[in-house]
């Protein structure tokens, strides 16, 4: 068949849609019940607690490997990049804002969201250091 040449071509060059469906599902669906929170608790001093600040915390996002595109192989091999499953592990920096007069113990909850990765839900808690 004249055709044949380009059987494995078609299969290399599409990209997997197994992520572009999960994103789907979660932003048509919302939340699902077993979804993964990513922890961090931040240390503040009272006068921080007091006043309010700004935290950097960087938070690990799954992302599209730029190596394969995302197909998690180059030609017949697994990629060397991501090890053949389409994602890499990118860290990501959010500057979290800590409103004014928090207690010692309250939860942040957000919802990273980006164009490039995975909708990562985040609950940052609140350690106030006590005044030594």
């Amino acid at each position: 068949m004249p055709h044949e040449c380009f059987a494995d071509e078609i299969a290399i060059d599409f990209p997997s849609v197994g992520r572009v469906v999960e994103r789907m599902r979660d932003r048509f669906l919302g939340e699902r019940p077993g979804d993964d929170v990513l922890s961090a608790e931040v240390s503040l001093t009272p006068f921080e607690a007091w006043k309010g600040t700004r935290v950097p915390i960087d938070v690990p996002v799954r992302a599209t490997c730029a190596r394969c595109g995302g197909r998690g192989e180059t030609w017949t091999e697994p990629c060397a990049g991501c090890g053949g499953s389409g994602e890499s592990l990118q860290r990501h920096e959010v500057r979290v804002s800590v409103p004014p007069r928090v207690a010692d113990g309250a939860t942040l909850r957000f919802r990273l969201t980006s164009s490039e990765s995975s909708s990562v839900r985040v609950e940052v808690r609140i350690a106030v250091r006590s005044a030594v």
